[in-house]
């Protein structure tokens, strides 16, 4: 039973089970593959119906029919597909795993309430007319707060972090996540058997199932407030390593961000930003899947948890934002003096550097500026074989970047500053390119 029955008539009667022609019109096997699969699937049903046969033979073809057409475009949007995966989880009593194959699969999501197969009607209406009434309170309650001006949904200054402007914002993108390939959606709670801890090492080598992947963990690789990120292998292979970012309550925003990238940043590029493979949204948490990396040298330079990134395509222009991002020796000097900001907390980000230089956080002083007035500088004295002119310069310029500043410009004057430095004697390029090998035959000892 685990193929077709190439005997059957070139023209299909009406099945048992509603399967419709496309079209209504007449078709052959050659034209129509799925022809030969609704032949055999009519006799199974016929012959399980009479009490032939147990079941599993119609489950075993119904299961080698979607694994057959799943994965092919000329089928992906055909009801006569969509009703045969119905009959397969049927049979097969797993409906959440195969709810969620097909919709990896992308099976007919243009006619996604035909999915209601199990649902119960009277519950379904009555969460969808819930959803109505909350929806329709924010729109009134919008254009009371806002009036006719929708170009400042958020005010002046707002806070980008907050939990009602987070609420607002995931709202608004919510359309593009359910598109993302990767996104998994579910009302549920996590059901995994193996229950996470943040103790670094209580939850090694055990293996987690999530969606249709299995992830043996390898250990704790980091913590925050509100989230623990794991090393794990995919499938227990050491090959494929990954890293899993467990957040409570559950929260997306990081997924969104990273796909921003993938449209926004240049192939060239990409590698710099870190990569998220998929995001699990459960009711009471969120798994994140994302790329494990492990050098942490300036070679492999990565910039990754975009959990506090801010698209600035979301907001209206010129948009000045007003908020603490609570993080001790991340917050920049407008934060730290409660100020308005805008690019200015990426600029003081820049700063970083001064752990490489110092191998400690940055802490910051007003000093007189020639021109009066004061300006911000790093408390660190710089050693004098460093060039201590070209370093006071970018700490100066990063940390005093104006609300209005041009701050392109500002980056590529200061990039250009140690380009010509480097550049200005041979020696220096030599010296650089040594280092360079030396530390590519370190990470690779």
């Amino acid at each position: 039973m685990g193929s077709p029955d190439s005997s059957c008539p070139s023209v299909l009667p009406p099945l048992d089970m509603a399967v419709i022609l496309p079209d209504s019109q007449p078709s052959t096997p050659l034209q129509d593959p799925l022809l030969l699969w609704l032949w055999s699937i009519k006799q199974a049903l016929g012959d399980w119906n009479s009490g032939n046969d147990s079941g599993s033979d119609l489950t075993k073809l119904l299961s080698d029919c979607v694994a057959e057409f799943k994965d092919n475009d000329q089928y992906r949007d055909d009801i006569r597909v969509l009703k045969i995966w119905f009959f397969y989880m049927d049979f097969s009593e797993d409906f959440e795993s195969g709810f969620q194959k097909m919709w990896e699969s992308k099976i007919c999501v243009g006619n996604s309430l035909l999915y209601i197969w199990n649902a119960k009607p009277v519950e379904w209406v009555k969460k969808a007319h819930a959803l109505f009434l909350e929806r329709m309170s924010e729109l009134v309650s919008s254009a009371q707060t806002s009036g006719n001006d929708e170009s400042i949904p958020f005010g002046i200054l707002i806070n980008p972090w907050s939990s009602s402007t987070m609420k607002v914002l995931l709202k608004k993108i919510n359309h593009q996540l359910m598109k993302y390939d990767g996104y998994w959606c579910t009302t549920n709670a996590y059901s995994g058997k193996v229950v996470l801890s943040s103790q670094k090492n209580s939850s090694r080598n055990k293996t987690i199932e999530i969606g249709c992947m299995k992830y043996q963990i390898i250990g704790c690789a980091g913590q925050g407030g509100f989230a623990q990120v794991y090393k794990a292998y995919v499938s227990c292979n050491p090959d494929d390593v990954v890293a899993l970012k467990i957040q409570k309550p559950a929260f997306p925003w990081e997924f969104y961000m990273y796909h921003q990238l993938d449209q926004r940043i240049s192939d060239k590029e990409r590698s710099s930003f870190g990569l998220a493979h998929r995001m699990h949204l459960y009711s009471d948490c969120s798994i994140l899947v994302c790329d494990y990396l492990a050098n942490g040298t300036l070679q492999g330079l990565c910039l990754v948890d975009w959990e506090r990134g801010i698209d600035m395509h979301l907001f209206p222009d010129n948009m000045e934002f007003k908020g603490d991002c609570r993080t001790s020796g991340f917050r920049c000097v407008e934060m730290q003096e409660n100020r308005p900001w805008v690019f200015q907390v990426d600029t003081y980000g820049l700063c970083v550097v001064h752990l490489m230089l110092h191998n400690s956080y940055m802490e910051i002083e007003k000093k007189l500026s020639p021109e009066g007035g004061y300006i911000n500088q790093s408390k660190s004295s710089f050693e004098r074989y460093w060039n201590a002119e070209l370093w006071r310069n970018l700490f100066t310029k990063l940390l005093n970047s104006g609300p209005h500043a041009n701050d392109k410009k500002l980056l590529q004057d200061l990039r250009e500053s140690f380009q010509d430095y480097m550049c200005s004697d041979p020696l220096l390029i030599k010296k650089l390119s040594g280092l360079l090998v030396k530390q590519r035959a370190t990470m690779g000892a």
